[in-house]
């Protein structure tokens, strides 16, 4: 297991960690999650060898293999199969020395290398190689394309098939999902799941997060603080504790006063000077609480548009494509305010195609195209990040849009966006990605856009920003179309979903988990071998009838109970949030009110108690009717 104890980091002028300790047991899957600049990224440097502790001792089994993720990609003339297998070290030292001992013909060598590598699977390598980099989006004639011909987001994934490919007891893994998409995301989250190693996870994406690990890290203060469960949970259970610390600090506040007042009424009165020493010694001992506040800096509004007109675009047949090549046809959308439409669809299926003709980027080849006239189109694509000048600072970038307003109002306006004090007049050149991708998306919201076009808008935010843009898009009066693997944001703020697949565009009927599903059954579609005779005997039907009727069976008591339990959560859901009600009012700190407040605390313990087992009864059944389902889908 990792041991962390007692430990303290330093980087430069700033303290990361300080007497933090943390025990990560083998086969656990950990979430390390906390602000930007808290020390995620270093920690996982730190337990890679890459960093040395200023104070405290860590432990990590030295007989451990570790993976994670390259960050830089050189431009190699290998292939995209060759360099993946290059992550296995072993496996190309086998693979060279067998070389060596077939020139100088030493059959002994030979046998005993052999052995070796199959020992270690070096048998299936290009097998594992191939499939991964299928899973992470490359057809097969592109895992034989040279690594130099990928740019730098298919090399990031490049690199994480190397990781992925490693035989490894720990995984480390540092925004895994930034240059992904929905399909992808999909694809790694299972695979995750079924790695039998330790697992530390850096993700900002709550989904993702949610759907993989068991723990989580939290790391704030220059501590590691330790959540069960996965990152809903540890919302919910930092919010309960962060409301009772609240409340602790206001009655400390209201301790301290009165102890303050009889001191400085008293300390120089002789008849009292004792009694004033030994309050003043308690207000020194007195620990000091932090006050309980929302942890993100930031804030953002969509600005009311200036019209809204309707339609705010009109399609009918329409073609588009680069050049002669059509990659849609016959698309058929008008787009109105209010319109909340998120884009699913495979790589390449035309997804980005389609939002570059509503910005304008593209023209349309055939069919009706009209613009509003009073359109006015927000659009956000990773791309632009490099239209930002990288030698002038976020307020001169503001500026250049708002020439007349005062530049305290476009500072406070740049502050919801994390870009306070001297940042707001920094260079943008040393920004980092994710503070880049904020500014550029400060600068479309400025310009009150009522038709917003968002491809992959939350690569590089963190939590806190994602959840700004998201609660922002809750209020937006316009027409909005996303493109984005993040989707709790998809499924928060879209209301229709449209397919982009086969060179069309469709109402797609259903959610996200459906098209999860479309996903699964379209791949198995591609897997089946040639077509049978479509007539299928009558004993095949009675047969796949009487399946299906066990399959029922079998599910049936494991779904009742489930609904019980979900019965028993809300109402230990609606319990404590009558009990929190409760312990908000500071009266009921008082002497008088003791008994009362041990109750409700005790109320409280109990019901979370309660909430916590039937949540973990839950997914107990939950993993039995996915066993079941699976196993009735290979009988089938």
């Amino acid at each position: 297991m990792i041991t962390i104890t007692q430990a303290q980091l330093i980087r430069g002028s700033k303290t990361l960690l300080d007497e933090a300790s943390l025990t990560v047991y083998p086969g656990h899957k950990v979430g390390l999650v906390g602000a930007n600049g808290t020390g995620k990224s270093s920690l996982l440097a730190l337990i890679m060898g890459h960093l040395s502790l200023d104070k405290g001792e860590i432990s990590v089994p030295t007989g451990w293999q570790i993976a994670t993720v390259a960050q830089e990609t050189p431009a190699l003339e290998v292939s995209a199969l060759e360099y993946v297998i290059d992550g296995d070290r072993e496996y190309r030292e086998l693979e060279e020395a067998l070389h060596k001992a077939q020139l100088e013909d030493n059959g002994h060598q030979i046998a005993l290398l052999h052995g070796k590598i199959d020992a270690i699977g070096g048998y299936s390598i290009r097998a594992r190689a191939a499939s991964l980099l299928a899973g992470l989006g490359f057809s097969e004639a592109e895992q034989q394309n040279p690594v130099k011909s990928f740019s730098g987001g298919w090399r990031m994934r490049l690199n994480l098939a190397q990781a992925l490919l490693c035989r490894s007891e720990l995984l480390l893994l540092d925004e895994p999902t930034n240059h992904l998409d929905l399909d992808t995301m999909y694809w790694l989250e299972s695979w995750i799941k079924a790695y039998q190693g330790t697992l530390i996870l850096i993700s900002h994406d709550r989904d993702f997060i949610d759907a993989i690990v068991d723990e989580i890290v939290h790391v704030e203060h220059h501590k590691l603080n330790y959540y069960k469960g996965n990152y809903t949970a540890f919302e919910r259970i930092r919010a309960e504790r962060m409301a009772q610390q609240q409340v602790a600090y206001e009655r400390q506040q209201k301790e301290r006063a009165h102890m303050q007042s009889f001191v400085d009424r008293f300390r120089y009165k002789a008849s009292k000077a004792k009694q004033a020493q030994s309050r003043l010694k308690a207000l020194e001992r007195m620990t000091e609480l932090l006050p309980s506040k929302a942890d993100s800096p930031f804030y953002m509004a969509f600005r009311a548009p200036e019209a809204l007109p309707n339609p705010l675009v009109k399609m009918e047949q329409v073609s588009v494509g680069y050049g002669d090549k059509a990659i849609l046809n016959h698309v058929h959308l008008n787009l109105v305010p209010g319109a909340r439409i998120g884009l699913l669809g495979r790589n390449g299926a035309g997804k980005s195609t389609l939002i570059k003709l509503l910005a304008e980027q593209l023209k349309p080849m055939s069919g009706l195209y009209e613009p509003n006239p009073g359109l006015n189109i927000g659009y956000f694509a990773q791309h632009q990040l490099e239209f930002l000048r990288l030698d002038e600072s976020p307020l001169q970038h503001l500026t250049r849009l708002a020439p007349n307003n005062r530049e305290q109002e476009l500072r406070d306006f740049l502050g919801g966006y994390g870009f306070n004090g001297d940042m707001a007049l920094s260079p943008v050149r040393p920004f980092s990605g994710g503070e880049k991708a904020r500014l550029v998306l400060a600068l479309l919201v400025w310009q009150r856009p009522n038709l917003l076009l968002l491809d992959e808008p939350t690569n590089h935010l963190d939590l806190e920003m994602r959840h700004a843009l998201t609660m922002a898009l809750q209020d937006f009066e316009g027409a909005m179309i996303i493109v984005s693997h993040d989707r709790h944001l998809l499924r928060l703020s879209c209301s229709d979903y449209y397919l982009v697949d086969g060179g069309e565009v469709k109402s797609f009927d259903g959610d996200l988990d459906d098209y999860h599903q479309w996903l699964l059954d379209a791949a198995k579609e591609a897997n089946k071998p040639a077509a049978q005779d479509d007539a299928t005997p009558a004993q095949d039907k009675k047969l796949q009838k009487r399946l299906e009727a066990e399959l029922r069976q079998k599910l049936s008591p494991l779904k009742k109970a489930q609904a019980k339990l979900e019965k028993i959560q809300q109402d230990c859901s609606d319990k404590l949030a009558e009990l929190e009600n409760l312990l908000a009012d500071t009266s009921l700190y008082e002497a008088d009110n003791k008994a009362r407040l041990t109750q409700i605390l005790a109320e409280r313990t109990q019901h979370t108690q309660q909430l916590e087992e039937s949540e973990m009864e839950w997914l107990e059944l939950q993993e039995n009717i996915e066993a079941i389902e699976q196993e009735a889908k290979l009988q089938s």
